[in-house]
């Protein structure tokens, strides 16, 4: 009987100790220097060469009311060149 009761007080030391370790640890970093698992920025496409880049890298152009984005300026450059020939 004090074996189970010395293997369960063990047992209750870990899971404190663990639980302390766990609280007092820094929370995983990337390479970026962001927390592991949160998201940077959403993906878009663009619509011209049909290209996935960051919304935070885009190159803006608001046409006809519409919010549009480009993965370089030459993309914009191509996509208002078709707009303007139709």
């Amino acid at each position: 009987m004090r074996l189970l009761i010395f293997l369960g007080l063990i047992y209750l030391c870990y899971r404190a100790l663990k639980f302390w370790m766990l609280q007092h640890s820094p929370t995983p970093k990337t390479n970026a220097g962001q927390v592991a698992g949160e998201i940077d920025d959403v993906m878009i496409k663009d619509p011209v060469c049909d290209v996935y880049f960051p919304k935070k890298d885009a190159v803006y152009l608001k046409a006809d009311g519409q919010d549009m984005f480009f993965c370089s300026t030459a993309c914009r450059d191509k996509f208002v060149d078709r707009r303007s020939k139709k």
